[in-house]
């Protein structure tokens, strides 16, 4: 392989960890929300993730949900901005006016500190992580104390993400993770959508009510949707705003995005304690959609089903949770 190494630059004016590794590059902005921003194949001119234009840019850090990698905690739609603990109702804001929830959580928009990047033999890497104590901006709705670490590498094998939690409280820590993955759809140069066939361990399709929060039924999957768990289909088939079950395929829980016509395929290989994906195509718009691996349910904590069912996580103090999720190219 050739260069390997990670350093400190600028993306569209923001300060950046990059990594390159042979044929790929990645990139992190660690003041917003540790976002990993770009992976790409620099020899083959492939951007796989969802990175916006300099038009797009403010908006991006507004609301910085549909580019690159952002970081859900916790995630999704919480009915009324309340989110039920341990006998306490936490009130989160309600920013989803057309749905009277709170959408998506605190750590996305949120600065990060870099701990640590450099280069290995194989590998580059960088280490964000996220403190929360007393007085921090996310413990005035989450009063917990708790450290998140992401870690990043890239080398032959493509991208690796590792997230570590750990509550460093005296009281028990929801542990309610999801990842907004933004892929697109064409990343070949010059590419087109219609080339493109998506594959996702999904299961059960949830039943989800006009304020998109699940009713704790099932429905019945289309045709397409089971293209979409088993041989794969055209990622804009339809509108998509859905949520699923995660059911994993010969021992993998996964997304599968395959050019047909330049015969290469990108792999999300996401981790099985992700109970569950969203998965959002921008309203079957053409360019990029987003698989997000979700350890709970939507709502999770307002529904009465068994707690791992619904992926209803929590870590008593001292406890850590880990997971591991890669981007490669087969």
């Amino acid at each position: 392989m050739s260069e390997i190494k990670a350093f400190e630059g600028t993306y569209q004016g923001e300060r950046a960890i990059y990594l390159r590794a042979g044929r790929y590059e990645a990139a992190l902005l660690p003041e917003i929300g540790a976002n990993l921003i770009a992976f790409r194949d620099v020899e083959n001119g492939n951007r796989f993730l969802h990175e916006p234009t300099e038009e797009e840019f403010a908006s991006f850090k507004a609301k910085p949900w549909i580019h690159g990698i952002p970081v859900l905690y916790p995630p999704n739609r919480f009915e009324d901005g309340k989110f039920p603990w341990n006998g306490t109702v936490y009130q989160f804001p309600v920013n989803e006016t057309s749905t009277g929830n709170h959408l998506h959580g605190f750590v996305a928009d949120t600065p990060w500190e870099v701990e640590d990047f450099g280069q290995t033999k194989t590998e580059s890497y960088v280490v964000a992580a996220l403190h929360v104590t007393e007085g921090h901006p996310v413990y005035t709705y989450l009063p917990h104390r708790f450290t998140i670490k992401l870690r990043y590498a890239l080398g032959a094998n493509g991208l690796s993400q590792h997230i570590f939690v750990q509550n460093e409280g005296d009281s028990e820590l929801p542990c309610l993770f999801a990842f907004h993955t933004a892929i697109n759809a064409p990343f070949v140069p010059g590419g087109e959508a219609k080339d493109y066939r998506v594959k996702l361990t999904i299961g059960e399709r949830w039943e989800l009510s006009e304020r998109m929060l699940p009713t704790g039924a099932y429905q019945p999957l289309t045709a397409d949707e089971i293209a979409l768990r088993d041989e794969g289909v055209y990622p804009f088939f339809g509108e998509m705003d859905n949520h699923y079950t995660a059911v994993p395929q010969n021992g993998r829980n996964r997304m599968e995005l395959t050019d047909t016509k330049a015969g290469v395929t990108l792999v999300y290989d996401v981790g099985t304690s992700y109970k569950q994906w969203m998965i959002w195509n921008n309203g079957a718009t053409e360019g990029f959609f987003c698989p997000e691996p979700q350890i709970n349910l939507v709502n999770a904590p307002h529904v009465d089903l068994p707690r791992d069912q619904i992926g209803l996580f929590s870590l008593a103090p001292g406890e850590i949770w880990e997971e591991t999720a890669r981007l490669y190219v087969k």
